[in-house]
């Protein structure tokens, strides 16, 4: 009895839902033309992030805990020559902190592995490999109040 008062209503709303203005129907649909999650403000103030220059080191980010750098070296080595591949982990732990580097010999097998990695699962998470970025120079220690050394380690 409850299913088929309940029908009616299903149905109800998938007709007012196709005949709804189209601003609501692009706030309450996910399969309308051009869905974001985010605001056209809040995308039009983000600034498009730059592209890394073609290098044979890949950044791979979205790996799970469980994944160590021989897994990642075996996923990646189907694409071509690795020469080094490494998970970066936690101290404490020893578990992934769910990025990692993989280095071919050369661009070619690169540009082989961003195609063919970009997107999987590895582990049973989706991974995503880019061209690795040079890391940015931190700005060197300035100690404050005149001090000798820095505020760590020890100090007698």
């Amino acid at each position: 009895m409850a299913m088929s008062m309940r029908l009616p209503a299903i149905a109800r709303a998938a007709t007012e839902m196709a005949t709804a203005p189209a601003g609501l129907r692009r706030l309450f649909c996910s399969n309308a033309p051009n869905f974001s999650f985010l605001s056209p403000k809040a995308e039009a103030d983000a600034p498009a992030r730059p592209q890394a220059e073609p290098s044979t080191n890949l950044f791979v980010s979205g790996l799970s805990k469980r994944t160590t750098s021989e897994g990642l070296r075996t996923a990646f080595a189907q694409f071509g020559e690795v020469a080094d591949a490494k998970v970066v982990t936690d101290r404490v732990s020893g578990y992934s902190k769910g990025f990692g580097f993989v280095r071919y010999m050369t661009l070619e097998d690169s540009a082989k592995g961003i195609a063919g990695m970009d997107g999987k699962f590895l582990d049973g998470w989706v991974i995503f490999a880019e061209y690795a970025r040079p890391r940015e120079q931190s700005p060197s220690y300035q100690p404050q109040n005149n001090m000798s050394r820095p505020p760590y380690g020890n100090r007698y």
